[in-house]
């Protein structure tokens, strides 16, 4: 994968919200800047309705956090910040902290392509208290998009089953970096390629496109449009077919398909991008047919989503090849999947235990998990069958159980089952373990990790929940803590 600072060409280090370096400011005036702390990022429910999420965006932090230092430019620009009062917001000896900045956090995340659920850590972070909580921004703008986006892809694909999905999306994505991370997710969540040059090239995705309707235009009639494009472009001829009459631009495809066999090529397939998808698509599978194009696709555009596509499909639409551009790339039915970055724990210094936190809210869905949290994911041998998080510090024992948060329902293993525990090493002190995997192999590994979902949770209507609980001691500790806290509240 080519670097951020590559396309950027720029130190990256800002990328943040200012009161993550006020708080930063502040740990260190307080002189607790340094001391350990665990931060874990999860999201609180599962995006479009759905039961699981795919975890994507770890190779860009990889990259970002690789690269991350505070040179004379930034520093420059922070010394500018004024408060209410128009003095510096910032002082010489905090500016010369950052000046010695040596990213030393640990790093282990889920890794990409991971089918992941409400509150289950997707990444977790160990280190100094400000260089955990500055990086915090970046964390969350680089996973939720990602993630968001890898989600979507996994449905839509889901939904065309068999048939190749093509994402289409960077016309209308949120601008340069919006349509780069999209394209990157959809490729993780199964798309087969994308239109999108760039993100080709950076990370080596297939790409795949035609003509406009803009060519079709541009000549006097579309019979010659088609002639023209094939000539240009023998092996890669698809003509989109809907300019002026559907119908008739089937019959004109047909006539320059047999014009390219002739020449020693054969036609790739027809693109519907507008009208009665369903109906448009039989009659031109029944013309192609007939004339001797059994092999070519039908490539259906327009909209098109993870329920359209379900639709059409359930109804008989013979479509082989779907271009999802909008929907996808924007995530248009849930643009944010609501992500959080919450402090868990923390120490003076190496030799001190461990404090955990807790946050509280009137909203049970709030309320955060306190420890240096895993997951352990446990399966049958088929599918998986739940998964447990556990606090590191207490450890896991062979056998036991655990429990939900929501309903406290509660679950055993034995010390024969079967698990993977989820959160790997990425960096350690700061030094990253390993190159991140490629978005290819981000891509195969989503394809394992839902094909051993039970289908109950994978399905677009009414899907079941996973099971996902805390390991028993974690779930009573919390239950402390919480008890603890809301008795502090109460006293204040």
């Amino acid at each position: 994968m080519m670097s951020l600072q590559s396309l950027y060409r720029n130190n990256l280090s800002l990328l943040t919200d200012l009161y993550q370096l006020t708080m930063a400011y502040s740990y260190w005036k307080q002189g607790m800047a340094d001391q350990q702390a665990a931060f874990h990022l999860s999201f609180r429910s599962c995006p479009f309705g759905g039961q699981y999420a795919v975890a994507a965006g770890l190779a860009y932090v990889a990259d970002w956090l690789q690269g991350f230092r505070f040179e004379d430019d930034e520093l420059s620009y922070l010394s500018t910040l004024k408060g209410n009062d128009n003095r510096r917001l910032f002082d010489d000896g905090f500016l010369d902290y950052l000046r010695g900045w040596e990213f030393r956090c640990d790093v282990d995340a889920a890794p990409e392509g991971t089918a992941v659920f409400a509150h289950e850590p997707l990444v977790r972070v160990v280190g100094p208290l400000a260089q955990a909580q500055i990086i915090e921004t970046g964390l969350l703008n680089m996973v939720n998009f990602q993630t968001l986006c890898a989600t979507k892809a996994a449905r839509v694909c889901r939904s065309a089953g068999e048939d190749g999905v093509l994402e289409f999306g960077l016309r209308r994505a949120q601008s340069i970096d919006g349509g780069l991370s999209a394209s990157r997710a959809a490729y993780i969540g199964g798309c087969a390629a994308t239109s999108n040059v760039l993100a080709g090239r950076m990370f080596g995705i297939p790409v795949r496109g035609t003509h406009a309707h803009s060519w079709v235009m541009s000549f006097d009639s579309e019979p010659e449009a088609f002639a023209a494009y094939g000539e240009a472009m023998p092996n890669n001829a698809v003509f989109l077919v809907d300019t002026y009459d559907t119908i008739r631009g089937v019959e004109r495809a047909i006539e320059v398909g047999r014009q390219l066999r002739a020449s020693g090529y054969e036609m790739v397939g027809i693109r519907l991008d507008s009208g009665d998808l369903r109906q448009l698509s039989i009659d031109a599978r029944r013309m192609l047919d007939a004339a001797g194009f059994p092999a070519a696709a039908i490539v259906a555009s327009n909209d098109l989503d993870e329920h359209l596509i379900a639709e059409l499909k359930s109804a008989g639409a013979q479509i082989n090849v779907w271009g999802v551009g909008t929907k996808l790339a924007t995530a248009y039915d849930q643009p944010a999947l609501g992500g959080v970055y919450k402090l868990s724990a923390i120490r003076a210094d190496e030799s001190h235990q461990w404090r955990f936190k807790v946050k509280l809210s009137e909203q049970a869905i709030k309320v955060s998990t306190p420890g240096v949290l895993q997951i352990r994911r446990f399966d049958n041998g088929e599918v998986f069958v739940g998964d447990m998080i556990y606090d590191e510090t207490l450890g896991c024992p062979r056998e036991g159980r655990f429990v939900r948060t929501d309903n406290a329902a509660e679950y055993t293993y034995s010390s024969s089952a079967a698990f993977e525990d989820l959160l790997t090493p990425v960096f350690r002190s700061g030094v990253l373990q390993n190159e991140p995997p490629s978005a290819a192999l981000a891509r195969e590994r989503a394809q394992s990790q839902l094909a051993r979902l039970p289908a109950t949770v994978t399905r677009l209507n009414g899907p079941s929940a996973y099971e996902v609980g805390l390991e028993r001691s974690l779930y009573e500790r919390r239950a402390e803590l919480i008890a603890a806290a809301r008795s502090e509240g109460v006293q204040s």
